[in-house]
């Protein structure tokens, strides 16, 4: 059976009744009265809104498919509907599906003809191992692929299956030359790099955009993962500021839109995406550059399309948080704040008003097992994240790759699933922390948006905390200063190198 984009998408898949997780219903009340997916999405000032004004919160999971083989992982392991029935299990809604920018170049390369997936498997991992990876593929899912299907078919499959089992997909560009993501010197980091090409990069994401039509559910894609520092990496960066940024983002934002307007777009910051404030901070000069952040820039779709995004790991950290509080704070400095206090409005006192947007965590995580979990800054990053009714997506679902820098069939301690893709890795976090978290955050989901109101700061207000910072509002870091810059990145890629 040789697949087609189309063969997927039967005109029933949005009425698909929902299922049920484990006995935690996920129709919001909007499902019961409009057909599923009810878009497009819209924002409406700190929500994500569907065509009939009814809040949507992402909860869900990241599914690697950007590197080398670009085929989403874990198919040798199960088939497409078992994984996404994984995902529904837990009360998700949503999956994070991310590709390469080399994918959309070869497919250009070769006269707009993708590659079969015989060919990205014996060409990645070699004629033995690849051929042997591949016939588990087809075995796992017979009559849906065979060995003339193309890569970007596995990934309308997906799609299809997600949005058979009412499954939101969020695209996202990881990473230009498919890989293992992320440290300063893989020549994907920042514009110019050796890898990242602006111009590949914003025909690559109209390219995703506009094949994405095909996707009912494809509701949002974002710009660019863990945007970061380049360090001795053979290319010629642009300069690392928020200048460029802002340039950048612009164009990246506009190709997306220019493509398919229906879609969210999101935006992501520095420092491998963790910080925002100077985006959030209205009537703010960008840090390094002139440049302000504006609505008005992003032409005709400024005021309801754009999200921001963040990560949050412990991983770069020197010790861990304290407490709550601690984290709730970091959370805020970094970006949250544009969220305000739920309902409410936020003012902060770090020069303006803050801008307001919908903020979703796209990515933490830790290593799946029994205790880590249940550590202060995991239970405190999911409380604040339940507490705020912040979408999110947990890094990762699956337990291995296909290859991953070099070393075939490479176990992801950090996945939710086992080596094999077939049971949860830590039924602890599961029961005590995840499926907790996807109720909550779906609890928050399909009624109407609230009025704006005025409220005083997170955490009781603004003071001068020991840095010199206003405790109460952003802190900006000034991530134009190249020092800072160089250890944060020397840093990220010291842990890449341990993990």
């Amino acid at each position: 059976v040789k697949v087609s984009a189309g063969s997927f998408l039967s005109p029933g898949a949005a009425a698909v009744p929902a299922v049920e997780a484990d006995g935690v219903g996920i129709t919001s009340r909007a499902a019961l009265s409009s057909p599923w997916p009810n878009g497009p999405f819209v924002t409406s000032d700190r929500w994500v809104t569907d065509a009939s004004g009814n809040i949507v919160t992402y909860a869900g999971v990241n599914w690697p498919g950007h590197i080398d083989v670009m085929i989403p992982e874990g198919l040798q392991y199960q088939s497409v509907a078992a994984l996404v029935s994984k995902v529904k299990s837990l009360g998700m809604n949503a999956v994070r599906l991310t590709y390469a920018i080399e994918m959309v170049d070869q497919i250009v390369d070769n006269g707009n003809r993708d590659i079969p997936i015989s060919k990205a498997f014996v060409d990645v991992l070699g004629q033995e191992n690849g051929t042997a990876v591949l016939q588990r593929v087809l075995g796992n899912n017979k009559g849906i692929f065979d060995e003339n299907t193309t890569r970007l078919q596995v990934f309308d499959a997906v799609a299809a299956e997600c949005a058979r089992q009412q499954i939101y997909v969020h695209l996202d560009n990881h990473v230009s030359k498919a890989g293992w993501c992320c440290n300063p010197f893989d020549g994907n980091s920042w514009w110019g790099d050796k890898y990242f090409s602006a111009a590949n990069w914003t025909r690559g994401l109209a390219y995703m955009a506009n094949h994405g039509k095909n996707w009912p559910n494809l509701m949002s894609m974002a710009l660019r993962n863990e945007l970061r520092l380049p360090i001795f990496s053979g290319g010629s960066p642009e300069l690392y500021n928020w200048d460029t940024w802002y340039k950048r983002m612009r164009e990246g934002a506009d190709a997306v839109h220019g493509a398919n307007g229906d879609v969210l777009v999101f935006l992501s910051g520095l420092n491998s995406d963790k910080e925002l404030g100077p985006v959030v901070q209205q009537d703010t000069t960008l840090n390094g550059g002139s440049s302000k952040f504006s609505r008005t820039d992003f032409k005709g779709y400024g005021d309801n399309k754009l999200v921001l995004e963040l990560h949050y790991y412990d991983i770069l950290r020197g010790s861990p948080p304290r407490d709550c509080d601690q984290v709730s704070r970091e959370l805020d400095d970094a970006g949250f704040v544009a969220l305000g206090d739920n309902n409410t409005s936020t003012r902060s006192n770090a020069g303006g008003d803050t801008n307001r947007f919908p903020v979703l965590l796209t990515e933490f995580g830790f290593p799946q097992d029994p205790t880590t979990w249940n550590m202060t800054i995991h239970r405190c990053t999911e409380k604040f994240l339940a507490d705020r009714q912040a979408g999110w997506t947990i890094w990762s679902l699956g337990g291995s790759y296909y290859i991953r820098e070099g070393t075939p069939d490479y176990d992801e301690p950090w996945g939710l699933l086992s080596h094999d893709w077939s049971d949860w890795r830590s039924p602890e976090h599961i029961q005590g922390g995840l499926r907790p978290l996807a109720k909550a955050s779906l609890a928050a989901s399909g009624g109407p948006a609230p009025p704006v109101k005025s409220s005083p700061n997170h955490d009781g207000g603004a003071g001068t905390g020991k840095d010199g910072t206003n405790s109460g509002g952003v802190q900006r870091r000034g991530l134009s200063i190249a020092p800072l810059c160089f250890w944060a990145a020397l840093t990220h890629y010291i842990v890449a190198l341990v993990l």
